[in-house]
């Protein structure tokens, strides 16, 4: 049902414009939030009241009010003070309280809604149907964006999108596993992949600006069917495992730009062990230092040129030269080829994603 915190803010609102004392009780006599500590005093004449099957009893500067979800009984609001405005008072307070129940539970049907949507749970026949009840509209353009956050234990995250695009029926926020909150975006009719990469960046920053949390950011294509958001959201989960593998020094992935990644973590074990035995034969990719690794793909960085990558890691182009032909004495690859280089740098790859799907068994 509602949370403390709404309880507690409306509870306070009630006292600050009627200046009666304010709690708000669960039917069984429970204390949920309360302006004065003497509420508890009203403990024993709630129960009594919840018993009644009373809508409402002012009684001795106290009144009691009964808020119901469907008919089905839920609150007692219990007001204590001058009996001449409780009547009004609690009334307005009852109808408000259940105001907040009625749009908190449309609230959770889009969310469990569109959760249901993002895993493929609704036949096509009910997503329309579904949509249609909600006032969501169904053809629009949309993708879906994964944000999760870098360490455990962030929760901002869910507060602050929902603060910035859960507002309406065009975007949502939600989630439908504890690593990953979802962002389904609705777009305008000029808008494309530069946008999406334009908002991945404001969610990146703004996330470390406001909740000081560091997360990375994936999204999928766009969509134009609401049927097809649960495509996006796949793509968008894909980019994510990728991206994490392949591309850790970034914090956004992007499907469609994923390269050779995208078709590495789709192969199977078995062909990229065959692989890795054909180029490293009796070498591990583990062998490699960071130092080997950090010159090797600088090198690709810069086109394979020797003078520019020699400039950025502030060595000597001998030096360079001398760390470069340690690989091809490992590997047999001379990553001064082009063929070579491509070569050693999927092979890499595909190393780190068997230490990926090692891990995964583990």
């Amino acid at each position: 049902m509602l949370s403390n915190q709404i309880l507690h803010r409306t509870a306070q609102d009630i006292r600050e414009i009627t200046g009666l004392e304010c709690s708000v009780w669960d039917v069984r006599g429970a204390c949920l939030v309360r302006t004065s500590e003497k509420a508890i005093e009203m403990e024993q004449d709630v129960r009594a009241f919840g018993a009644s099957g009373q809508e409402s009893r002012i009684d001795g500067g106290e009144g009691f009010f009964l808020i119901c979800d469907e008919e089905e009984p839920v609150y007692v609001l219990a007001l204590r003070g001058s009996e001449e405005e409780m009547s009004l008072a609690g009334r307005m307070g009852a109808s408000q309280l259940g105001n907040l129940i009625l749009a908190y539970k449309e609230r959770m049907d889009k969310n469990r809604f569109v959760q249901n949507l993002l895993l493929d749970n609704l036949l096509m026949v009910d997503v329309y149907n579904q949509a249609r009840k909600m006032r969501i509209p169904t053809e629009l353009k949309r993708a879906v964006f994964l944000i999760q956050a870098k360490n455990e234990g962030d929760n901002l995250i869910m507060d602050t999108l929902k603060g910035l695009y859960a507002t309406g029926t065009r975007d949502f926020v939600t989630a439908v596993d504890e690593e990953n909150i979802i962002l389904v975006k609705a777009l305008e009719e000029p808008e494309g992949y530069p946008y999406l990469a334009q908002t991945a960046r404001i969610l990146v920053d703004t996330l470390n600006m406001e909740a000081m949390v560091s997360v990375r950011v994936s999204y999928g294509t766009i969509v134009q069917e609401l049927r097809d958001v649960s495509r996006s959201y796949k793509e968008a989960d894909m980019a994510m495992e990728v991206g994490k593998v392949f591309y850790v020094d970034k914090n956004i992935f992007a499907y469609n730009d994923l390269g050779i990644g995208r078709l590495i973590h789709q192969l199977p074990a078995s062909l990229c062990e065959m692989f890795l035995r054909e180029v490293f034969e009796d070498q591990e990719a583990e062998t490699f230092g960071e130092e080997e690794l950090t010159t090797v793909f600088t090198f690709f960085d810069n086109n394979l040129n020797i003078s520019e990558t020699a400039r950025q890691l502030h060595v000597h182009r001998n030096t360079l030269v001398y760390r470069l032909e340690k690989i091809e004495k490992k590997t047999g690859l001379d990553v001064r080829i082009f063929e070579d280089a491509l070569t050693f740098k999927i092979a890499i790859m595909v190393a780190d994603h068997m230490k990926d799907l090692e891990n995964r068994r583990s």
